[in-house]
């Protein structure tokens, strides 16, 4: 990853449009996002997106913003206003199978440069989401909380999450007793009680330590009354069963 160019600076006030604004007067454009969606849940596919928004009024989209911070609603009507008025974008979804082959920072910075491949149009400049991604073939700057601060990112964000959620919902019919469709396969109170109740179903994924424990590696016995968990390590709730990826 490289720096701004010489004599580009973004304000921070510029708004979310600034970095592509700064990029595109120091004469690089078009100009790519990608981000990730999935990468800390338990359960489902990594997905990740590339978008490029175009110049002008026509790559402003209403309501764009991190998708973390948006309604499931407002991310929808996003993903809509995206897909009408983006130059080029892609997605990639990257298996839990696969997942647990790569480990997930391996997974995650190959899907990344899987969606930037895959766009019909070669940016000139990659902003990417908080880290740098090494062979992306164009120059590229990791923006802190890019999600947050670069528009062509938070679009990234949208497609990569609105992807993500509609694939779990659709996993729900396949896999009911675990509620995919409410907590899209991250780790939450009635997720852990699935989890643990009917053992791992083949979307979870073994490399995080809370799937490792009810696979036969580690008991668990779940207090009916309580619905608080106990396990060998003392663990008091599920708030503390974190999706901590092991390695092999």
């Amino acid at each position: 990853m490289t720096p701004l160019p010489r004599g580009s600076t973004v304000r921070k006030d510029a708004g979310l449009y600034g970095y592509e604004r700064a990029l595109r007067r120091a004469g690089l454009t078009p100009i790519a996002g990608v981000d990730e969606a999935g990468r800390g849940a338990c359960a489902g596919p990594l997905v990740a997106a590339a978008v490029i928004l175009p110049e002008g009024g026509s790559g402003i989209v209403p309501e764009l913003a991190d998708s973390k911070l948006l309604t499931e609603k407002a991310r929808e009507r996003c993903y809509a206003q995206i897909m009408r008025r983006a130059l080029d974008w892609s997605v990639v979804v990257v298996g839990s199978a696969e997942c647990d082959q790569l480990g997930m920072h391996v997974a995650n910075v190959e899907a990344l440069r899987r969606s930037l491949a895959r766009l019909s149009h070669r940016p000139s400049y990659v902003l990417t989401d908080g880290f740098p991604v090494d062979g992306l073939g164009v120059p590229g700057l990791a923006v802190w909380k890019g999600d947050r601060v670069a528009a062509c990112i938070a679009a990234a964000s949208v497609v990569a999450k609105v992807t993500r959620d509609r694939i779990m919902t659709a996993m729900h019919d396949e896999f009911p007793l675990y509620d995919f469709a409410v907590h899209k396969g991250y780790v939450t109170r009635e997720h852990q009680e699935a989890l643990m109740q009917h053992g791992p179903c083949p979307q979870h994924r073994r490399r995080f330590v809370n799937v490792r424990r009810v696979d036969g590696r580690e008991v668990y016995a779940v207090s009916e009354e309580a619905k608080t968990f106990e396990s060998v390590e003392s663990v008091q709730s599920v708030e503390s069963v974190q999706s901590v990826e092991v390695s092999r």
